[in-house]
């Protein structure tokens, strides 16, 4: 199957849903991201930044840019400016330093509370029982708004894909009934290439495919 062919299937499963598609460009060449832009697709994700520094340069700029991968925090200078939405924030000390590096350049970014959901030792995020003290947290800042939640869950069949991405729907719909300041419950990123269907089912209103649209990576390269 080609990108565009990928893309097209992608596109008919979600006929009627408003859902975004970030395309995983990780490990991924300037001419295969060529492709999927040439279908229309404008937000793209990486994971690491120096990776995502180089492909800023070097593509469209009219792209809008996602950070989804573990943000360390001696590496946020570098993307200040850049970045149209950060799913990945996963710590206090992350956020803080967002704050103030933004602050800085008196700019703004916006960003997801990324929620390990399955509590897995491997995986990034908070933990439910800590959202409350974490969003006290944002409501402090003047740089940083947050908009949503995002989660990678841990591999199992589905019913266990079903079931965490339940409770984080559950929890997106519970904090997007309360008020808070400078925390506005806009997006739910969760769902990638094998398990977004079930995502969507359970409110995902942005997923994030790499294979899925690029194939299988050649991680030898």
């Amino acid at each position: 199957m080609t990108i565009e062919n990928n893309l097209i299937n992608i596109r008919e499963s979600l006929e009627g849903k408003e859902v975004g598609i970030i395309a995983v460009s990780k490990t991924r060449t300037i001419q295969e991201m060529e492709k999927a832009y040439s279908q229309g697709i404008r937000d793209f994700g990486e994971n690491k930044v120096q990776d995502f520094i180089t492909k800023y340069d070097e593509f469209h700029k009219d792209v809008k840019w996602h950070f989804i991968g573990h943000l360390q925090k001696n590496k946020v200078k570098y993307i200040v400016g850049k970045v149209f939405l950060i799913h990945s924030l996963d710590s206090i000390k992350l956020l803080e330093e967002l704050e103030k590096k933004y602050a800085k350049e008196n700019s703004f970014v916006d960003a997801l509370i990324q929620i390990n959901i399955s509590k897995d030792i491997k995986k990034w995020g908070i933990f439910i029982e800590q959202v409350e003290e974490f969003i006290k947290e944002c409501e402090k800042c003047k740089h940083v708004r947050i908009k949503g939640l995002m989660t990678v869950i841990s591999k199992g069949n589905e019913k266990h894909c079903r079931d965490q991405f339940l409770l984080m729907k559950n929890l997106f719909e519970d904090l997007g009934k309360r008020e808070f300041k400078n925390v506005n419950m806009k997006y739910l990123s969760m769902g990638m290439s094998g398990d977004y269907a079930y995502a969507v089912e359970n409110g995902s209103n942005l997923i994030r495919i790499g294979e899925g649209i690029f194939g299988k990576r050649d991680y030898s390269k």
